[in-house]
């Protein structure tokens, strides 16, 4: 009986002798949600096993999680010693890191842990290595930062996305604006997309899914709709740090700086990590807003730190305490979010980054 990693390689095979064309693409489209119920086959733990799909034991701490992911050697380790002060051995060969490194760093009065991950290997999302312990732990960060040595084939940049993507990371993504809504009969039923619906019921049949409400806004793929079927996937922005930019020529920098989301750094001498730090900050997506209690100076040093998704003066006051609202009479602000310098506002005003607030409360 086939093994599920050859049950795999079966369908990758006969999905890359298979033309890519209207008349293929609803047996490309089943294809690929077999291969997606195989690989989730692959990443579940076995009922019985303590290991394997379980993640490095590590705390959270802080207001947000960076996981450093990247090839054995490519300078991690100094990374984040440097940025945190953390020690992590560092040595001039390969598979230095065995488990999971944490430290803390200080960025605009916000706490970030920064983990520093086992090197990854090709292979890691079928479990060579540590892979899935490593994968397990990226998918509870807020930020990936991908590690990359630019004196090393640029190629590793791919084989790491691959190996995140085919074990459910989806990097600097936003999910697609697909619904299912389940039933107990009926059939299914699809509104919007243009997929041919009979492709879309034969997916879903495939997942054992015979009744439901599919809703599709926009323009989405047959991996999109996969995606949304399992349910499982986890979307992560992701930054690449290209490291040991001292050992490459001017002009060779001024290339790979051109790789979207890239930051070119060198951990050695600490170059450009003011940079990486912002740039860290920008897409964690997260504001500072300093609290001002009555009759007292304005804390800077202890911001309240909101995502800008979330940044209502009635989240500035649950992120301090949830019984502040009880008593909440209205907030005095000032920034550039009000119109007026010391502006009198309710718990439905949406704060800007560096905004300073002042609770009344009432009897």
């Amino acid at each position: 009986m086939a093994t599920t990693l050859e049950k795999i390689k079966e369908i990758e095979d006969e999905m890359a002798r298979t033309q890519k064309n209207k008349a293929t693409s609803f047996h490309l489209g089943l294809l690929k949600a077999k291969l997606a119920k195989l690989r989730r086959e692959l990443i579940t733990p076995q009922k019985g096993s303590s290991s394997a799909g379980e993640g490095f034991d590590v705390s959270k701490a802080g207001v947000a999680r960076l996981g450093f992911v990247g090839f054995p050697s490519v300078g991690k380790s100094t990374l984040m010693s440097k940025l945190t002060g953390v020690y992590s051995e560092v040595a001039a060969y390969e598979f230095t890191t065995l488990t999971t490194i944490p430290g803390v760093l200080k960025y605009n009065g916000a706490s970030l842990q920064i983990l520093d991950l086992p090197g990854i290997i090709e292979g890691a999302k079928d479990g060579k290595g540590r892979g899935r312990q490593v994968i397990a732990v990226a998918k509870t960060c807020s930020l990936i930062v991908i590690c990359l040595d630019v004196t090393k084939p640029i190629t590793h940049k791919k084989v790491i996305e691959k190996e995140l993507e085919l074990s459910g990371i989806r990097l600097n993504k936003v999910p697609p604006k697909i619904k299912i809504t389940k039933r107990e009969r009926g059939g299914i039923t699809v509104c919007g997309g243009d997929f041919d619906q009979e492709l879309v019921k034969s997916i879903l049949h495939e997942f054992r899914i015979s009744n439901a409400d599919v809703h599709i806004t926009g323009t989405v793929t047959v991996d999109d709709l996969i995606d949304a079927v399992e349910g499982n996937r986890k979307y992560v922005p992701a930054i690449y740090v290209l490291n040991k930019i001292d050992s490459i020529s001017v002009q060779e920098l001024d290339i790979i700086a051109r790789i979207p989301h890239a930051v070119p750094i060198s951990a050695h001498h600490g170059w450009n990590f003011d940079s990486f730090l912002k740039k860290s900050w920008d897409y964690l997506d997260l504001i500072r807003i300093y609290p001002k209690p009555k009759g007292q100076p304005i804390d800077y040093e202890e911001p309240v730190i909101l995502k800008t998704k979330k940044r209502t003066v009635q989240d500035f006051c649950n992120a301090i305490h949830k019984e502040i609202m009880r008593k909440f009479k209205y907030a005095i602000v000032w920034g550039s979010s009000v119109k007026h310098t010391k502006m009198k506002v309710g718990k439905d005003h949406v704060l800007n980054d560096s905004d300073v607030v002042q609770i009344i409360k009432g009897v």
